[in-house]
């Protein structure tokens, strides 16, 4: 269960890092001002679409450390580019189909986090 007061401070401890207000971080993040006002004082808990917007505006902040404050901000994992030549590109064969009709329609892939077993996890941005 996520501590809501830890979790406000360390919200505060990444707007504060970046220089944002309150209503610069919602724009940011793509979220009404009010749902960060109403997080930020308590009265809300912070969604898993809120949380996944953080993490996607500002990908140097870690899940793990935003939930239970363990790890580091910022992040030191540094983003993998899909498409680096030191990488290679591993697709499970059963996601082939789904990738293949994406590629169809023009899509390119911005974002993938891999969850490990032991609430750790890489994120790795195209």
């Amino acid at each position: 269960m996520i501590n809501t007061e830890d979790f406000i401070k360390r919200l505060h401890k990444v707007m504060d890092y970046y220089g944002e207000s309150a209503s610069s971080f919602a724009e940011k993040i793509g979220v009404q001002r009010s749902s960060i006002s109403h997080i930020l004082s308590g009265r809300n808990k912070p969604s898993l679409d809120f949380v996944l917007k953080v993490l996607s505006a500002f990908p140097e902040v870690d899940l793990y450390w935003l939930f239970n404050g363990k790890g580091q901000f910022p992040s030191e994992n540094k983003s993998v580019k899909i498409n680096s030549p030191t990488k290679k590109e591993i697709i499970p064969p059963t996601t082939d189909h789904i990738i293949k009709s994406e590629m169809k329609e023009n899509k390119t892939i911005e974002r993938i986090v891999i969850f490990y077993s032991d609430g750790s996890f890489k994120n790795f941005n195209n």
